[in-house]
């Protein structure tokens, strides 16, 4: 990902700097207290340093370079400009007084994927939404809300959608169960809407939409939706997402996405394939 591509590569290049500081601080076999001592910090800001979890200072980055043997040329250099990439501002910080901070996270991440898998229970997901089906949902969440706050977090959504049609645009598969389907949010044109968009956000060759029809009974996914993310760096681990009411997880320990990657492995394999899912979008419009 070069520096010039606009959009949440800071947050990835935060994980990516963080990861690269931790293996140069182990290959020198220096601790994480000393390392934060070196920068007059404690040891967990290293460890949260480490997993990008917090914004760098560049002379924070420089002195621990300097404390790991990298005092010159051409990995110290890059490595400065990375801290200078990682403070970005993503465009989403535009919506910041409609879009909670924990949110601002998963946008940054889904911007950078090369891979999002995402298995959805009662909502179409947010990237295939329309504007009719994604008004109408943000009303049911948020009733009391001016006119003026609900359009500016339509067009938040509308704005994270051109993702999917940019240069940059990941491989998307959405697994919706029938019942995110099934459920009239807006009414029936609305829904008549959203499906004849889903058809046609289909038509696209990074993006297969995938239907888990209530006749298919249990799945390995009973816990509800969760989205998989993975990154074309070889440095960044998968990642899992899971939404709840007012905050969000992000799951990055090895053998717990290991399982969520089994239960989306079982649900690809329970979901109608693509072109059959189509019949059944066909076959839903006509109903209503």
């Amino acid at each position: 990902m070069s520096a010039g591509q606009p959009g949440g590569g800071s947050i990835v290049r935060r994980m990516l700097l963080g990861a690269q500081l931790r293996r140069l601080r182990e290959s020198r076999g220096i601790t994480r207290e000393d390392a934060g001592y070196s920068i007059r910090a404690s040891e967990s800001k290293i460890s949260r340093m480490e997993l990008g979890r917090v914004s760098f200072k560049e002379r924070d980055v420089a002195d621990l370079l300097t404390l790991y043997g990298v005092t010159e040329g051409g990995e110290r250099l890059a490595m400065l400009g990375l801290v200078r990439e990682a403070n970005a501002a993503g465009w989403w910080h535009g919506y910041g007084e409609v879009m909670p901070t924990w949110f601002q996270t998963y946008v940054g991440l889904e911007e950078s994927a090369a891979l999002i898998r995402t298995f959805e229970v009662q909502f179409v997901h947010g990237l295939l939404q329309t504007e009719d089906y994604i008004r109408a949902v943000i009303r049911l969440g948020h009733p009391e809300a001016a006119g003026p706050w609900v359009e500016r977090r339509v067009g938040l959504r509308l704005e994270r959608q051109k993702l999917l049609v940019s240069e940059r645009a990941p491989h998307f598969v959405a697994v919706m169960d029938e019942g995110a389907l099934r459920r009239p949010f807006g009414g029936r044109e609305v829904m008549r809407g959203q499906i004849r968009h889903l058809l046609e956000a289909a038509e696209a060759p990074n993006v297969d939409v995938r239907i888990l029809p209530f006749a298919t009974g249990g799945h390995a996914a009973g816990g509800g939706a969760f989205t998989l993310l993975s990154f074309p760096e070889s440095d960044l681990p998968d990642l899992v997402y899971l939404e709840q009411l007012t905050g969000a997880l992000y799951i990055d320990k090895h053998d717990e996405v290991v399982e969520y990657t089994k239960a989306m492995n079982a649900l690809d394999t329970l979901a109608l394939p693509p072109a059959q899912s189509l019949d059944w979008l066909i076959a839903c419009r006509d109903e209503l």
